[in-house]
This record gives C-alpha cells, sequence and structure tokens, in this order.
C-alpha cells in the first residue's frame, strides 16, 4: 500500500523526489503518512479535498480486498 500511495503522489506534484510515506502498523489500522514537498500540498488536497478523499477511496477499496483498513494523513 505504501508504495501505491507513493507513486499515486508522486504523478501529482511537481518535486516527486520530495515524497515520502510512513507506515505506522497499529492493532486495528494500517496508518500511511504522506509528505510532499514544499508548494505541493494543494496538489495532494486538491480543490475542496476531492484529490485527497479519491486516494483514500482507493486505499479503501485495496484494504477490503486485503481485509486491512488503511488511514492516509497528509502532513505539512
Amino acid at each position: 500500500m505504501k508504495e501505491l500511495v507513493e507513486l499515486i503522489a508522486q504523478a501529482l506534484v511537481d518535486r516527486p523526489d520530495e515524497v515520502k510515506v510512513k507506515e505506522i502498523e497499529g492493532h486495528q489500522a494500517t496508518v500511511l503518512e504522506l509528505r510532499v514537498g514544499d508548494g505541493d500540498l494543494g496538489k495532494v488536497i486538491g480543490k475542496q479535498g476531492r484529490t485527497a478523499r479519491a486516494i483514500r477511496t482507493v486505499l479503501n477499496a485495496s484494504g477490503t480486498k486485503l481485509k486491512k483498513r488503511f488511514v492516509l494523513e497528509i502532513l505539512e
């Protein structure tokens, strides 16, 4: 899942080399922390959060197939 989020984020931003995804395993869910370079945060979030919501939807669909729960946190 980490690679999936990283691939999607790299396709959206101007500086793909600055995209970092950290995976934190929890008891109930796996948290994916996404960090992007300065000025690219808006591109990952999108207008009214639509892009971020779409990424979370893909994560939920993939997680359902794997019977796991994933949470995406976009950090500054």
